[in-house]
């Protein structure tokens, strides 16, 4: 490889890279605001029209049909500069607006990114198909990496997108587009506008609406659970330092293998592939059913405790995490799949429209788990089905493999990954381990005292009455305040309705207090939580019959000195 293409592989991998991330966040960004408006009203909001824009792809019906046998020069790295200026403009715009506006830009983001990624595929054929592949692959790896770092240092918020750390949404913005300009520069003017029409073998639709299928399902199961480690957290009850560790070793030991292998990673196939994503997804699927509270239909039941974990049963997570690179080589595989066969720009627009009916429908089933009984009709049945969503996640990531040819599976390596991405994730790896103890809760050691204060709020899930964002007013009142217990209500937390946030982490850090956070998230109740400047001992949560939506309680004993 030469020094241009070098340069130009470097800067696309890291333009590529906070590509990929921004478009894990305008996708939270959006999904977050839509659901505001149906959290404010406890009803099915009309703004949920603007989830229309996910169908963006459908504009590439309008390519021409000549584009395919005859393509034109320099069109198709235009379309996907501005495409990638709206994502980014859409990434720093919409933080900055009220919920109304940020629902619209971000909205308009999501799908400048959804129109973005068919055609970046299109193009990939003429960079080198498998070796292009390879590095989309680790583009995205990065993007989950740098995703990990910001919400660990915002101590559960993305710290890009909210409070103080915001300039490093800037500072990424500037780096794609010097990464964007850089490899333009690189390019070779010979390589432009070439027809590619000889080598490309048909491909039939059934088939490239599989690939979509799989490809779309990594990145569901990255937004869902990967990309946020505080949701694992909240999910098992597993110690918050303990699931990042582990996540990182996941990564750096895969990056560090690709690195050193003369036979790459990128290209497992046959029973290996079949046999780590299978692994994979029991782990994933074991694991929420581990934490699956199975609520009885009599009042005579409740209340009903819910039973300590014990240690061995976190084994599945920790198996998860440490197979999590798979997902990587599964995109890794359909990207090749679909630079290989390189469909016209209309067939993708075609399948990926369908794909985003794919988005659309889980991300509302993933929703309709905690907030089934304001659903008329259908939201019952999604009740206790939290496990099921992401069952139906996982064969999806995995069944469309079956659909790629052999010889894109088991084809010919293309040998040692760029040693620096290598270097890249171990440093990213370093940072997220790093952060995980140094914006952690400090409590202090308060005095004995007569009295306590407490404080019992409501925090509408971190929204103002006007449905504005209130996570900083909520704190600047609880520091006044200054109270030694705070009961938190409707504090949910890493849930995509409210942007993977974690909010009781957040709060609890930041006041360096003490916290339990009481339902997991997998129970599909609504949050509830205790801070606390003094230790809490004994914590525990149970649950009360319900008709309706799932409640529960908290107990615990709180140990002031020696009482």
């Amino acid at each position: 490889m030469s020094t241009t293409q070098t340069h130009r592989s470097i800067a696309g991998i890291v333009a590529r890279s906070i590509l990929l991330l921004f478009l894990f966040q305008l996708v939270t960004l959006f999904i977050e605001a839509v659901y505001a408006f149906g959290l404010l009203g406890t009803s099915i909001p009309p703004e949920i029209v603007a989830v229309l824009l996910f169908f963006a792809p459908i504009l590439l019906l309008l390519a021409p049909r000549r584009l395919r046998q005859h393509p034109a020069r320099g069109v198709t790295r235009l379309a996907l500069l501005l495409l990638a200026l709206v994502m980014i403009a859409g990434r720093l715009t919409a933080v900055m607006l009220n919920t109304r506006a940020r629902m619209l830009v971000a909205g308009v983001g999501v799908a400048a990114a959804l129109i973005w990624l068919p055609v970046l595929l299109w193009q990939l054929h003429r960079e080198g198909g498998r070796s292009a592949a390879e590095r989309l692959a680790m583009s995205l790896l990065i993007a989950v990496l740098l995703s990990i770092v910001l919400r660990v240092a915002g101590s559960g918020m993305d710290a890009s997108m909210r409070g103080p750390l915001q300039f490093l949404g800037w500072l990424l913005a500037a780096v794609a587009v010097a990464a964007l300009s850089a490899a333009e520069r690189a390019t070779d003017p010979a390589s432009k506008g070439t027809p590619a029409h000889a080598t490309m073998p048909a491909v039939s639709f059934g088939r490239l609406l599989s690939w979509v299928l799989g490809l779309n399902s990594v990145l569901i199961l990255l937004y869902f659970v990967l990309t946020s480690p505080g949701v694992l957290a909240r999910w098992t009850g597993a110690g918050y330092p303990a699931i990042v560790i582990v996540l990182v070793l996941g990564f750096v030991l895969f990056a560090a293998l690709a690195a050193l292998s003369s036979q790459g990673l990128w290209h497992l196939g046959g029973p290996s592939l079949w046999v780590l994503n299978g692994t994979f997804v029991l782990a994933l699927v074991v694991t929420l059913l581990i934490h699956q509270v199975r609520f009885p239909q009599t009042p005579e039941a409740y209340p009903l405790y819910v039973p300590a974990v014990p240690l061995i049963a976190h084994i599945p997570l920790f198996v998860m995490l440490l197979l999590s690179p798979v997902v990587f080589v599964n995109f890794a595989l359909y990207v090749r799949a679909f630079a290989t066969a390189r469909p016209s720009p209309r067939a993708l627009g075609a399948a990926f429209t369908l794909g985003s009916l794919y988005w659309v429908v889980m991300i509302f089933a993933h929703v309709f788990t905690t907030v089934y009984d304001y659903i008329p009709v259908i939201g019952p049945a999604f009740r206790d089905r939290f496990w099921l969503v992401h069952l139906v996640v996982g064969l999806g990531m995995v069944l469309p493999l079956l659909t790629v040819k052999r010889e894109a599976l088991l084809g010919q390596p293309s040998g040692k990954l760029p040693f620096a991405w290598a270097v890249s994730v171990v440093v990213l790896g370093a940072l997220a381990v790093v952060g995980v103890f140094v914006t952690g809760a400090r409590p202090g050691v308060p005095s004995p005292q007569s009295t306590l204060t407490v404080l019992t709020y409501n925090i509408q899930q971190g929204y103002r009455e006007d449905g504005q964002v209130g996570t900083d007013d909520q704190l600047a009142l609880m520091r006044d305040l200054n109270a030694d217990l705070i009961g938190l209500q409707e504090s949910d937390a890493c849930r995509i309705a409210g942007g993977n946030v974690d909010l009781v982490r957040y709060y609890a850090d930041a006041l360096d207090m003490y916290a339990y956070y009481g339902p997991t998230p997998v129970a599909g109740t609504f949050g509830i939580a205790l801070l606390s400047k003094y230790p809490i001992e004994n914590p525990r949560t149970f649950y009360m019959y319900s008709e309706g939506e799932q409640t529960a309680t908290i107990e615990a004993q709180i140990m002031v000195g020696e009482q």
